[in-house]
């Protein structure tokens, strides 16, 4: 197949902090649906995933373990990938902001940021999020908690690097609205417009001195930088990006991205904070973001703290990758939150892959064996499939009767009650013809009249009996066969 072209495709990469939950799993497994979707339609896929290992909860827990960071985050990350694994994710490059080249590549974006003016050092006294390792502004509070966790922020006070984002707010408004398809869904859209981008963007803190567990700042070793230059920067240091120098074929050839899959809750990040860094480096803007909705735990958000999480490891145990891979994608909307339970993965399970296509394969493989000896032939059949609604025999299709080859022995009207006893009547009277027989829709008592009354005629031929030629008519349910 000829290639239509490169498609760079990556998730959100996750933070070491644990052991991913099932909402964590849900960026891979819908990136790598895309991804697949997207090589058999031709293109010549790059997909990325990985995990994001410095900053503060890290150090913490680390210390707590009795283990530097690096042995920490080497455990954790290992615990991500298997999970992803499990998953059956077939992603080309797993990334870890801890491997050296980003380390080196992110140092460097940082130094080019300083050099031509976009950030520059002060101290920082506001409200800071331990658990997301934010800092947040009071507007940007709900009930005087975080937006995202729901925790309480406390004040904080530290010297810091900002990053100009006023410098760039316009630049960036002015990309959204002539490129309706960059954020997506609209809703996420409408909320970076009008809630961070149309009020005015604050300066950036992009660096810290409270933490040792991070990317140094080479050219002032008393900071390290701030989790969103090096988290983001990974979508182009994995293609080998290089700043300042000559970059790498695949960041030649994937660059920009064609999607980030990412979860709504960072959707900020990677519209605004992302997309301005790029254009401070004069790099084109990824084609479209796409923050999905979180899948919830009976009605909640999962929190491991609040217990209510599940595990991809324990649903894969039960229920097997691919059908964990299909209520994600099954349950998961492309706006509003999904919910998962036990009880409604079960029941998913049981109803559309048991019941509904295990049947349905349970049916094609008898009727191969039944009709064709067991054998898929290659029919050479090169029309497209059709989905008006008739028939789909893989035979001619003729849209008049006036079209139809003379001679035909027999032409059947399926809509009329009496088109069955027609052409067994007409097979009868006339021997050798050829009867083709279909008994879908029947019901089982009909079904048996139907096999009763074909034992009278000599030959016959079921519907899908390749020595019959039937030809399907679009203008109505008629079918002509001949011998």
């Amino acid at each position: 197949m000829e290639s239509k072209g490169a498609y760079y495709i990556t998730t959100a990469i996750a933070y070491t902090s644990g052991k991913p939950h099932i909402g964590n799993v849900a960026d891979p497994v819908l990136a790598d649906c895309i991804a697949r979707f997207k090589r058999m339609q031709g293109y010549d896929v790059y997909f990325q995933t990985g995990t994001d290992e410095h900053g503060k909860k890290n150090e913490q827990k680390a210390k707590a373990a009795g283990l530097s960071p690096k042995e920490y985050v080497d455990r954790a990350a290992a615990l991500v990938k298997e999970q992803f694994d499990l998953m059956n994710l077939s992603y080309d490059h797993f990334i870890r902001t801890t491997d050296d080249y980003h380390v080196k590549e992110v140092q460097k974006i940082f130094k080019k940021f300083y050099d031509q003016g976009d950030i520059y050092k002060s101290s920082y006294e506001g409200l800071y999020c331990d658990e997301c390792e934010s800092f947040l502004t009071e507007s940007q509070l709900v009930d005087g908690k975080c937006p995202d966790c729901g925790r309480e922020p406390h004040k904080h006070t530290e010297e810091a690097y900002f990053f100009k984002m006023s410098k760039y707010t316009q630049r960036l408004i002015d990309h959204i609205n002539s490129h309706p398809d960059f954020i997506q869904p609209v809703s996420r859209k409408n909320e970076m417009m009008n809630n961070f981008l149309l009020p005015g963007l604050q300066d950036l803190c992009v660096s810290r001195t409270s933490i040792k567990w991070g990317v140094p700042v080479d050219f002032d070793p008393q900071h390290v930088l701030y989790v969103w230059v090096d988290a983001l920067s990974n979508y182009i240091t994995g293609l080998g990006y290089h700043c300042g120098g000559e970059s790498g074929e695949l960041f030649k050839k994937y660059w920009p991205a064609d999607l980030h899959v990412i979860g709504k809750d960072i959707t900020r990040f990677h519209t605004i904070y992302w997309p301005i860094f790029l254009m401070a480096l004069g790099l084109p803007l990824p084609k479209q973001v796409f923050g999905h909705p979180w899948i919830l735990m009976d009605g909640s958000k999962m929190s491991k703290s609040a217990g209510n999480v599940m595990y991809a490891d324990d649903l894969v145990d039960i229920f097997d990758a691919d059908a964990v891979r299909y209520y994600i994608l099954k349950e998961l909307p492309f706006e509003n939150d999904g919910n998962i339970t036990w009880d409604l993965i079960n029941e998913r399970t049981n109803s559309d892959l048991a019941n509904i296509l295990g049947n349905l394969v349970n049916r094609t493989v008898s009727m191969i064996n039944n009709y064709f000896g067991g054998n898929v032939e290659d029919c050479k059949i090169t029309a497209g499939v059709d989905i008006t609604g008739a028939p789909q025999t893989g035979f001619p299709v003729y849209t008049e009767i006036g079209e139809v080859p003379e001679p035909a022995d027999v032409i059947i009207d399926f809509s009329h009650p009496s088109a069955l006893s027609a052409i067994l009547a007409y097979c009868k009277a006339h021997p050798g013809t050829a009867a083709v027989l279909c008994t879908t829709g029947y019901s089982p008592e009909q079904a048996a009249s139907i096999a009763e009354a074909a034992e009278t005629i000599s030959p016959v031929r079921d519907a899908g009996s390749r020595g019959a030629d039937l030809c399907i008519l679009r203008s109505r349910e008629t079918a002509i066969m001949r011998a």
